[in-house]
């Protein structure tokens, strides 16, 4: 249905990472169906509806390309945990959020435990060579671009965040080492954008918060004590996200580099440490997306210095907007603006917010986070 004249989603100033707020409605109708009292039926139809109406206040809103809110999906990472086969895993589910009696100090949340549970959202090991079983991204692509005026964007993980979540050790009887696991995220990866690309789609946004654990001293131990290789990791993660992209023409690729949801301004939990500072270079002109989409609405991602490193053909898009607390202010956004400007151009230069709105404390605060930024991307960059 995609009707209106589709702008370079290369250089857009305006973006998000893809997830948004699920109604109230919507998020007891997934409770009720994995408690056994909704059908598939009633559940899809609850979920069409949200799609519709996600993907027609981001248009109101003015944003140039949009997402479905990732309302399909249990979890971010069943972009591709929940399109393939080979993992000893278990079926991931909508659970009510345990009550808490007390806020919870501010600290570390571990994150990709080994043991039972659904793919790539645990550490697991290989029963058989991985094989595709659905496309995820291509059923969301469809629905959604059947009732949006602009242009759709997909979110998938990226190989980097799957290799992590592989437990290699324990699967040498299906996959020889991590090169052989790696070719076949790989080629997976390419059939299902190759068919949500014939779909019509022309923006695919890579989740890669695995890159941040190549800063993070207690995860770079944990690598080391497995026998893993950070930097040969690193290498391979970067070469298995350019071969998945490679030849893909007129499409752009976003590839954002996370610290976890629960961090940031507002926010009182985190999943890395570290800043992007030691890895900047290397992945800045290393990875050949187009648009690297990145976490900095606070002090624990350094100073903007890293950006000094962008190369000149690819844009820098800022998340400035927390996914927690109020919403922000122009004035504030216009500030970080300027002192990004001191080391980046602003014609390399969008905003986002850090992560995805999911968690965000209401939907108003959520829509009025979105307004903010379209309103100082019309401003600045004419958007």
């Amino acid at each position: 249905m995609t009707t209106e004249v589709k702008k370079d989603l290369k250089t857009i100033r305006s973006d998000h990472t893809g997830a948004l707020r699920r109604p109230e409605w919507l998020r007891e109708l997934g409770y009720s169906f994995s408690e056994g009292k909704a059908t598939e039926a009633e559940l899809r139809e609850g979920q069409d509806k949200a799609v519709r109406e996600v993907i027609a206040k981001q248009e109101e809103i003015g944003f140039p390309v949009v997402s479905d809110g990732e309302f399909r999906r249990t979890q971010f990472q069943e972009s591709f945990g929940g399109a393939i086969s080979g993992f000893a895993s278990t079926p991931n589910a909508y659970r009510r959020p345990e009550a808490q009696s007390a806020r919870q100090e501010p600290g570390r949340v571990e994150s990709g435990p080994s043991g039972p549970g659904p793919a790539i959202l645990h550490r697991l090991p290989a029963r058989e060579r991985l094989r595709l079983v659905r496309n995820v991204i291509l059923e969301e692509y469809r629905f959604g671009a059947s009732v949006a005026r602009m242009p759709v964007k997909v979110t998938l993980v990226g190989a980097d965040r799957v290799s992590q979540r592989f437990e290699w050790e324990n699967s040498h009887d299906v996959y020889p080492d991590m090169d052989a696991f790696m070719a076949d995220v790989v080629a997976i990866e390419r059939q299902m954008i190759a068919e949500v690309v014939d779909a019509g789609c022309r923006y695919i946004h890579f989740d890669e918060p695995g890159y941040t654990a190549y800063v993070d001293p207690p995860l770079l131990e944990r690598m080391r004590a497995r026998g893993e290789d950070p930097i040969a990791g690193l290498e391979r993660s970067i070469a298995a996200d350019n071969a998945i992209m490679a030849g893909f023409d007129g499409v752009t690729f976003g590839l954002h580099i996370c610290r976890g949801g629960g961090g940031g301004r507002g926010g009182n939990a985190w999943h890395r440490e570290g800043s992007y500072d030691p890895i900047a270079e290397r992945l800045f002109t290393g990875l050949n997306c187009d648009r690297f989409l990145l976490e900095y609405d606070g002090d624990h991602a350094g100073t903007f210095e890293a950006l000094r490193f962008m190369p000149a053909d690819k844009i820098a898009v800022l998340g400035l907007v927390s996914n927690h607390g109020d919403v922000e202010t122009a004035e504030y956004l216009r500030r970080r603006l300027d002192e990004a400007s001191r080391y980046i151009s602003l014609d390399q230069v969008a905003i986002c917010p850090r992560c995805g709105l999911g968690g965000s404390p209401t939907e108003d605060v959520q829509w009025g986070k979105l307004r903010v930024i379209q309103e100082v991307a019309n401003e600045i960059w004419g958007d």
